[in-house]
């Protein structure tokens, strides 16, 4: 029967008490080791002789804070026990693997205890593809009524959320193929993966090539928000133009006519004699300028 041992930042004397194996000196300081903020490590599963080490990031998205953060999930697996040293981020908390834990058998080995818990963090990409594409969604329904500069900062923090994703995806896939094509397992002592596990493992691969496959689509559809944003950008600045050619225009006439009887020349104008010259030239400017909006109001620019 196989053990499964789950540390919460472990400290140096704990993780040397509770390893199975002696473990290189280089994975023992990426098992004591919490990342920096943004500087994630790169998922990994590597052989080390009688034991394989494995990193692992768990992403989580929080809808109602419009983010996503990692929690980091080391293991360390032989043939009879798994461990885990699951790490907080800063300021949040750390993945909870007793779910998966509880769900395992009896006589499940460490190998397939190991295959549960990747196809719990396969179920945390897939969560996430569908609350990034449940964002980009209430987006696209908002771009119409929100100001255009709030909508290009959200298109921005999607598009660095999702290659920073990407970069997280595309490891830990790759991490499980290796297991699917039988390249890791320990060089010494019983296998760890036997080939039932392997076969298990290749439901976990499938969801995360799922993941990959919603990345892509969600990838698309933040193109399509940018260009349509940029459409209604233009439409509305199409727009603005109009207004300002109607209003222009309808100056145009009033200024040419006032600037007619403005000229200074001795010739004679006959209007200037005239008693109704001064209504005759007003009359003329309302009845052009109600003419001018009419034929503008008909073309829809007002």
């Amino acid at each position: 029967m196989a053990t499964w041992i789950d540390l919460i930042d472990p400290t140096p004397d704990e993780l040397r008490e509770k390893l199975p194996r002696k473990v290189q000196e280089s994975a023992f300081e990426q098992l004591v080791a919490h990342a920096a903020p943004d500087d994630e490590p790169r998922p990994t599963l590597q052989s080390h002789g009688d034991y394989v080490f494995g990193i692992f990031l768990v992403a989580v998205a929080v809808p109602e804070e419009d983010r996503v953060f990692y929690q980091e999930v080391d293991v360390v697996i032989t043939h009879d026990v798994l461990l885990t040293a699951s790490k907080t981020p800063p300021g949040e908390r750390p993945y909870d693997p007793r779910p998966t834990r509880e769900s395992c058998r009896p006589d499940d080995s460490a190998g397939m205890m190991f295959y549960r818990l990747v196809d719990d963090i396969a179920e945390h990409y897939l969560d996430l593809v569908d609350a990034l594409d449940e964002e980009i969604d209430e987006l696209e329904d908002n771009v119409e009524t929100a100001p255009a500069a709030v909508t290009r900062v959200r298109l921005s923090e999607l598009r660095h959320d999702l290659l920073h994703i990407r970069r997280t995806l595309s490891p830990t896939r790759d991490a499980i193929r290796r297991v699917v094509d039988n390249v890791v397992e320990v060089t010494e002592g019983e296998e760890v993966f036997p080939h039932e596990v392997e076969v298990a493992f290749n439901s976990a691969y499938d969801k995360l090539l799922r993941a990959f496959d919603g990345l892509e689509l969600s990838r698309d559809l933040i193109a399509s928000v940018r260009d349509y944003l940029q459409s209604k950008v233009s439409n509305d600045q199409n727009e603005v133009m109009k207004k300002l050619t109607v209003i222009a225009s309808v100056l145009l006439l009033p200024t040419f006519i006032v600037g007619n009887y403005g000229q200074n020349f001795k010739h004679h104008f006959p209007e200037l004699g005239w008693q109704w010259g001064y209504a005759f030239s007003w009359s003329l400017i309302i009845v052009t300028t109600i003419a001018q909006l009419v034929f503008f109001r008909k073309r829809r620019w007002i």
